[in-house]
């Protein structure tokens, strides 16, 4: 049986779209993370210069638009840039005790680092209904914290340059996402692509098959 109804009118935002905001914070973050990660920079001064990105950049661009997007209805994106903005302040936490000399406990790092892939992996296939290119960069999050894991788990270094080239690859696509809302708003047509879903979503109102038994 059938019902008609009238579809609910989509909110309206109360903010401006936050998501480049929260992008650009992210590719700074990396950005300031990547000397480290590459073994190019080290010491208190490193580690102290990294943390404050971490913080302002990573963990503050992130939460105002994770805040913004939630007010906004966007429960996707707003969970997703909320969660990652917390995530970056332990990055700045840890990167500041590093340079005092405090290393943090790697039983504790490695129990979070698996909880957040069970985390990311799901909105990774969560983001794969919105955009191909989406679904990339969470699953580069997910490589990146697999590759973590790894290291922990093996004592390697080998894992140490796929940290590194995982962290490149979320700066650019960071970057590409955020300027191609930027650009492709100013504009009034798509200068930056962004590929469509990977997945197929169910139309709003259509109910899905019942399953097989």
């Amino acid at each position: 049986m059938t019902q008609n109804s009238t579809p609910a009118a989509a909110p309206q935002p109360v903010f401006a779209e936050p998501t480049p905001l929260g992008l650009l914070g992210l590719a700074v973050g990396c950005a300031a993370l990547l000397p480290i990660a590459l073994g190019k920079a080290s010491g208190a001064a490193a580690f102290r210069t990294a943390a404050m990105y971490c913080l302002l950049f990573g963990g503050g661009c992130q939460f105002l638009a994770g805040m913004m997007a939630l007010v906004n209805k966007n429960l996707l994106g707003g969970t997703l840039f909320t969660t990652f903005a917390f995530n970056w302040v332990i990055n700045w936490h840890v990167l500041a005790n590093m340079a005092e000399g405090r290393a943090p406990d790697p039983h504790v790092v490695l129990s979070i680092d698996l909880c957040f892939s069970i985390i990311f992996v799901v909105l990774t296939f969560a983001f794969g209904f919105y955009s191909k290119l989406l679904f990339v960069f969470l699953l580069d999050i997910d490589i990146l914290f697999g590759c973590r894991i790894l290291k922990e788990l093996t004592k390697s270094q080998a894992f140490a340059m796929p940290i590194a080239v995982a962290t490149i690859a979320l700066a650019l696509i960071a970057l590409y996402l955020a300027f191609a809302i930027l650009v492709n708003t100013a504009a009034g047509r798509p200068v930056f692509t962004i590929p469509g879903p990977l997945f197929k979503p169910t139309p709003p109102g259509e109910n899905p098959p019942p399953a097989a038994h």
